[in-house]
């Protein structure tokens, strides 16, 4: 298990290592592309927080509560995990691992939680969390909305990775995904976001400082809400 304590200055050091001795080996022997060699990005472990549910559904689209089948508002956002692990020099991507996804609603709230300060309970219901396993090519997609914020935290949407290693024991990385301040004011100035209780920006945020600019996803326009894609590359 990575232990988010290990970011920091040595994470840094250490992914930087690898990014330049896979460029030399694995670049230089003409085996990757530049560009998919910056697929092939260890990232920093961040906490996983108060709301992980460990019962959460196998489903691509999070949105709904399964029970009741009631879509939670908000900008849709089609959201890809690519999954790759690094073994020595060599890059490949990564089948048959678990991806956990969960986060808040367009108010702020989770779903399985007792509710947050004066908010009503959400105990029993599943909206916005799911997994599901990466396929040959180590993708896992979802389709869930942009998070809405809630006070002491950047916009934020948690992910776990779980595989196993040669040994057969499990292991897991656990981390964060943000979004650029100005995108999440964009946003936040139409319903259902509107109005909500203020959030940090990823500077105020003490969580994003520790390695947080490495986690920021990039949303592009698709149909009628976003898409972004992360990429993340695990030791072997």
């Amino acid at each position: 298990m990575l232990d988010a304590k290990a970011a920091g200055p040595r994470f840094e050091a250490r992914r930087r290592a690898l990014v330049w001795a896979g460029s030399a080996v694995l670049c230089g022997a003409g085996l990757i592309s530049p560009r998919a060699l910056a697929a092939c990005m260890p990232r920093p472990p961040q906490t996983e927080g108060p709301f992980f549910v460990d019962d959460e559904p196998n489903r691509s689209d999070i949105r709904s509560d399964p029970k009741s089948g009631a879509l939670r508002p908000g900008v849709p956002l089609r959201l890809g995990f690519r999954v790759s692990q690094l073994a020595g020099n060599a890059c490949t991507a990564l089948a048959g691992a678990r991806v956990d996804v969960w986060q808040s609603d367009a108010e702020g709230r989770y779903s399985d939680t007792g509710g947050l300060g004066p908010g009503a309970s959400t105990r029993g219901q599943q909206f916005l969390r799911g997994y599901q396993l990466t396929d040959a090519g180590g993708a896992a997609d979802f389709l869930t909305i942009v998070p809405g914020g809630y006070a002491g935290r950047a916009v934020h949407v948690h992910f776990k990775i779980r595989t196993v290693d040669r040994s057969g024991r499990m292991r897991d990385f656990t981390s964060q995904l943000y979004f650029d301040d100005a995108f999440i004011a964009r946003i936040y100035a139409y319903a259902p976001y509107a109005g909500r209780r203020r959030w940090l920006t990823n500077a105020e945020d003490g969580i994003f400082r520790d390695g947080g600019s490495e986690l920021l996803l990039a949303p592009e326009p698709d149909r009628e809400g976003y898409a972004a894609t992360f990429d993340v590359a695990l030791p072997a």
